[in-house]
């Protein structure tokens, strides 16, 4: 029987230490420690062996079950350590390497330097930036500006009117009636700013305003119906077509680069006279209007110049709606504007302007 009892030791002393996690180890626990355990059945029938067996079968099964007790408290120790150090590796930081690379600040759209870009060029020459509203009423739009009932450019320009219906209550066109579905619209450019700023203050004014247009234009490559402007105004005591000439062409070699010229040649505007067309000198073949391989300059078409925008003297008729201080006889100056995408395209050499809308990362991060 002690032989038998030597042998179940051994037998499970060697599954001990083999056993690989916490569960097998309970498995051979019960096997051979628990109630229906063959150690267990000698241990209940030692009252029935031969007085002389008692004690040394007694003796041996019991030290065998201390000692296996042991050993199964040693290995579930081992393995709880070992769940341990695998948990600890596996969760482990190596301070010695390199962060996770930050996500990438944003940045401000090409539109937007550029417009700013434009806007510091004329706050360094004493103009103040101001804004206007979308919804503008035909009269600052159109009337003021010299464009009369019936003039070709109200149907040249194709404007969005608003029905009034759709207006906040209590918008009041400037007879003090609700608007008609013809007296509101989507402002077609910024210059009713022109004269909303006039009749807010007497002259001298100097000014720029930016902002957002529409005009029912098709989508293609150079057109869509929304776009941006910066219109600018120089009223005040003197002021001359030679004045407008320097500004712009101050304006033009900080845009453009200091080796640009310009040029004004005559045009039409309803709201300035006279009125100019300014064209920079091309930046591909520096104004020869042939490339370095003597090629025809695609960009200026083979004229060496490049249109940017149009300008012109206030009309008189602008300062008659006015009124006040601004009296037309005595009241003089300049007033221009230009396209912020334009402007962006010619700089940058972008040659769709969709490519702004589009919202293409791809393209975005390029100006980052």
């Amino acid at each position: 029987m002690v032989d038998r009892i030597e042998s179940l030791r051994a037998e499970a002393s060697a599954a001990i230490s083999a056993a690989p996690d916490r569960a097998a180890l309970e498995e051979l626990r019960v096997r051979f420690l628990g109630r229906r355990s063959e150690l267990t059945g000698i241990l209940r029938g030692i009252s029935e062996l031969e007085p002389s067996e008692r004690g040394p079968v007694g003796a041996a099964a019991n030290a065998a079950r201390t000692a296996l007790e042991d050993e199964l408290a040693a290995r579930r120790e081992a393995l709880d350590a070992a769940e341990i150090e695998r948990a600890l590796e596996g969760e482990a930081i190596d301070v010695t390497l390199p962060g996770t690379p930050p996500v990438a600040p944003g940045h401000l759209h090409v539109l937007t330097r550029t417009r700013r870009e434009i806007e510091d060029v004329f706050v360094g020459l004493g103009y103040r930036v101001l804004e206007g509203p979308e919804i503008e009423h035909d009269f600052y739009n159109f009337t003021a500006l010299n464009h009369p009932p019936g003039h070709p450019a109200r149907m040249l320009q194709d404007s969005f009117y608003i029905d009034s219906t759709t207006l906040p209550a209590g918008v009041l066109n400037e007879r003090g009636l609700p608007p008609g579905p013809q007296d509101v619209l989507l402002r077609t450019h910024t210059s009713p700013m022109q004269v909303r700023a006039m009749e807010a203050q007497e002259p001298p004014i100097f000014i720029v305003v930016p902002g957002t247009v529409y005009r029912r234009d098709t989508i293609d490559a150079t057109h869509l119906p929304m776009f941006n402007q910066v219109e600018g105004l120089a009223v005040g005591e003197g002021i001359s077509l030679t004045d407008l000439a320097g500004t712009l062409d101050h304006a033009a070699k900080a845009l453009f680069g200091p080796e640009r010229r310009t040029r004004l040649k005559p045009d039409y505007f309803p709201f300035t006279e006279p009125s100019v067309q300014v064209d920079v000198s091309c930046f591909a073949c520096d104004g020869s209007g042939r490339l370095a391989n003597g090629e025809r300059d695609p960009l200026c078409k083979g004229t060496g110049w490049i249109e940017i925008l149009g300008a012109g003297m206030v009309d008189p008729n602008v300062f008659g709606f006015v009124g006040g201080e601004y009296d037309p006889e005595t009241t003089q100056g300049f007033a221009f504007g230009m396209g912020i995408e334009r402007i962006a395209m010619l700089k940058h050499g972008i040659p769709d302007l969709r490519l702004f809308f589009e919202n293409d990362v791809r393209f975005l991060e390029q100006f980052s």
